[in-house]
């Protein structure tokens, strides 16, 4: 068992979409590097992270991405290359140009220069994985990152209506409610780094993101979701903020918990970090447009499903809803340095008492 009262943490954090990518960039700045004088040492200061490791989906076929896998025969190199951009030392220059998309240019309009970055590599060595380990060391990223898997996958979804739609981007596309999902062909194996770190981990997050296109995916990979399950770790679900066309309209924040248990086999988390903060009338009526709203937070079913509601002050407004990135990571490592007995103990009540700040 690792103690959890220790200072220096070991952290893996699993989705994809900009949600991953946001929390990593709140986890960046916990992490060890020498003397590091943005890393705060302030009496709020929770913990220092020693080992950071990402764990990215790898099913999107749309856009520069999708180009890239069926043209190379690669995996998709977009949620990755974000990741690696929200890791890196800095996030100036040589973060700018990786994300810089190209507006013109036969063959080059539409691609970003990190997704065609990636594919040099993937050509050069003939391994994605090494690829996206070399791109972390040229932007000096504080954490590791793993594709979900190495092998070549895509998503079928079974819809409401009995339909089966195969490949993300129509998945997203539909108008029916999803109710399964799969991977084609079934039970890809994980890299060996991940079910490693997963074992030695004293956190381990999912979320937030896309519930059926970030999240779910990672959890049908053979063995994840059985090592969260076995990991002495803290496992804690990050709740989105708002509901999201096809993916969970009408989902309440129990109904993510329990699609990420019915796909997984098993049950998972510890707490659940979920927002209590109201959105602006002018935000709320932008996502209607779209029949979203914020998420409804049901705690009963929650802590019926042996999970711990931790409410924060989780929502920033920057013309969309985006999660408070620093406040995530500030209580994330609070709950993981509380001792294993009060952390594993602590009561519903004591958890909203707790982070009620």
């Amino acid at each position: 068992m690792p103690s959890h009262a220790r200072r220096e943490l070991r952290v893996v954090a699993i989705g994809g979409g900009t949600g991953l990518s946001t929390l990593l960039k709140g986890l960046k700045k916990y992490v060890m590097s020498g003397a590091d004088p943005h890393l705060s040492t302030g009496s709020d200061f929770a913990g220092r992270i020693s080992e950071l490791c990402a764990v990215v989906t790898v099913t999107d076929d749309g856009g520069s991405s999708g180009r890239l896998r069926k043209e190379f025969n690669m995996l998709p190199p977009g949620d990755v290359r974000n990741c690696i951009v929200a890791l890196s030392e800095d996030e100036a220059l040589l973060a700018k140009v990786f994300q810089h998309r190209f507006e013109k240019g036969t063959g080059l309009e539409g691609h970003s220069f990190g997704n065609l970055f990636l594919a040099a590599l993937t050509s050069l060595t003939g391994d994605f994985s090494e690829a996206v380990r070399l791109s972390s060391e040229i932007l000096a990223t504080r954490g590791h990152i793993y594709p979900a898997t190495a092998a070549n996958i895509e998503l079928e979804a079974l819809m409401d209506d009995g339909s089966r739609v195969c490949g993300e981007t129509k998945i997203t596309a539909s108008k029916e409610r999803i109710e399964e999902l799969f991977l084609v062909p079934p039970g890809p194996e994980p890299l060996p780094q991940t079910l490693d770190a997963i074992a030695h981990a004293d956190l381990i997050t999912v979320g937030p993101g896309s519930l059926f296109t970030s999240l779910i995916p990672n959890l049908l990979v053979c063995g994840i979701p059985q090592a969260i399950r076995d990991s002495p770790a803290i496992k804690v679900y990050i709740c989105n903020l708002m509901t999201q066309a096809n993916e969970s309209l009408g989902r309440t924040a129990a109904d993510h918990i329990r699609a990420l248990y019915d796909h997984a086999g098993c049950r998972l988390f510890d707490y659940a970090l979920i927002n209590r903060q109201p959105a602006s009338e002018e935000l709320k009526a932008k996502y209607s447009l779209e029949a979203a709203s914020q998420i409804v937070v049901d705690l009963e079913a929650i802590e019926a499903l042996g999970v711990c509601p931790v409410l924060g002050d989780y929502l920033f407004e920057d013309g969309v809803a985006r999660h408070d990135t620093d406040q995530l990571a500030k209580d994330l490592l609070h709950l993981v340095t509380q001792s294993p007995s009060e952390s594993h103990s602590r009561t519903a009540e004591g958890a909203r008492r707790y982070t009620g700040n």
